[in-house]
């Protein structure tokens, strides 16, 4: 008999960290290492639960680190864990560094942390090489893409389709300055944690997504279009070059994706409902002048260099304004577009990266 596969998550209190221990739960698997932010009791009812190897919070050390298990010093030390695979789900250019770890490693990554890809996408590519790690995508439209791309020749792919639902003010209001932080976090279809809702209903989530998928599978920017399909039940599409498209339907549950991207190549049963055949499928296409970001996301990839880094760390501080009612919801992208606008843009290395993205973040808080 196998052994259980041993898995780490980084990122675990979160919405895609939790849903990952559903995931462990149903195959029964070992939990050796813990990475959590600030959500210190909820670390303390996952380590009583999966006993892991090694732990480590960013709160204050006094609050985690009596917890049965080696208190790391830090999240990269956790990520680099000996293990079969890594759920990278920190959300935020915070995550680089533990998901750089984890491919140093030479780890499986299950990547639910687009922003590293967005920011870093061929210096990670290069450090796998190097190391000889795996990513396999976990966000739900990666996923279905990876599995639609699964045997295929990539001079036959004609363009990656990647389905947005649209967020909660796909159906209106027309004039979305008046929307508030609740209203923007009631999302329609996902369950997930405030950021990245927030980026769904703007649409930049869309837009990281874009530059995602553009590093993820190398598929020049032009040939990677967004669709709105409301339902959700269409992840994403690939359209060939002879005129065929694969699509991968199913229920809009996150522990189909994780699970695949744990067991990988194979396919595991799992305890889900099975998404209904609704009579009708609708696509539209997304309307640029209400949600911006998903124009300024493709800019920034079509920049090059530390563009994207700047675009993702002007959104996650603009994100967070809102959030805290510092500025509107239509001020995020107008925020987002004048420090891209005044970006000096470098050439992608470690170190322009970095400082690249601390600049970005300085830039927005002397416009808010």
């Amino acid at each position: 008999m196998n052994a259980p596969m041993r898995i780490v998550v980084l990122g675990s209190t979160g919405s895609i960290g939790t849903q990952t221990l559903d995931v462990v739960r149903w195959r029964g698997w070992k939990v050796v290492g813990l990475v959590a932010g600030r959500r210190v009791e909820r670390l303390h009812e996952q380590v009583e639960e999966f006993a892991p190897e090694a732990v480590y919070s960013s709160a204050p050390r006094e609050a985690w680190a009596d917890l049965p298990a080696h208190a790391a010093a830090s999240a990269e030390e956790v990520a680099a864990w000996e293990a079969d695979a890594v759920v990278a789900a920190i959300p935020g250019l915070a995550g680089l560094g533990p998901v750089r770890a984890a491919v140093r490693a030479g780890r499986r990554v299950a990547l639910a942390n687009k922003e590293s890809m967005v920011a870093a996408g061929p210096l990670l590519w290069a450090e796998t090489r190097t190391h000889g790690a795996t990513f396999v995508p976990v966000d739900s439209e990666h996923s279905a893409l990876f599995q639609a791309l699964h045997g295929e020749h990539s001079e036959d792919v004609a363009e990656l389709i990647l389905t947005a639902s649209g967020g909660p003010f796909h159906a209106g209001p027309p004039d979305l300055s008046g929307v508030t932080p609740e209203q923007a976090l009631a999302h329609p279809r996902w369950d997930m944690g405030p950021k990245v809702t927030i980026d769904s209903a703007t649409l930049m989530n869309k837009g990281l997504e874009v530059l995602e998928a553009h590093a993820l599978f190398g598929v020049p920017l032009e040939r990677i279009r967004v669709v709105v399909h409301p339902q959700s039940y269409v992840h994403s599409m690939v359209r060939f070059r002879d005129g065929q498209i694969k699509a991968l339907l199913g229920p809009t549950d996150m522990r189909l994706a994780i699970q695949y991207a744990l067991t990988y190549p194979e396919r595991a049963p799992s305890p889900l409902v099975d998404a209904p055949l609704e009579p009708l499928l609708e696509f539209h296409p997304p309307d640029l002048e209400r949600f911006p970001a998903l124009r300024l996301a493709y800019a920034a990839g079509e920049r090059g260099g530390t563009a994207p880094a700047v675009l993702n760390a002007a959104n996650e501080v603009a994100v967070e304004a809102f959030l805290s009612r510092r500025i509107r919801f239509t001020d995020i992208a107008r925020i987002v577009e004048r420090v891209l606008d005044n970006t000096p843009v470098e050439p992608l290395t470690w170190e322009n990266l970095y400082a690249a993205d601390a600049w970005a973040r300085r830039a927005t808080e002397e416009l808010l």
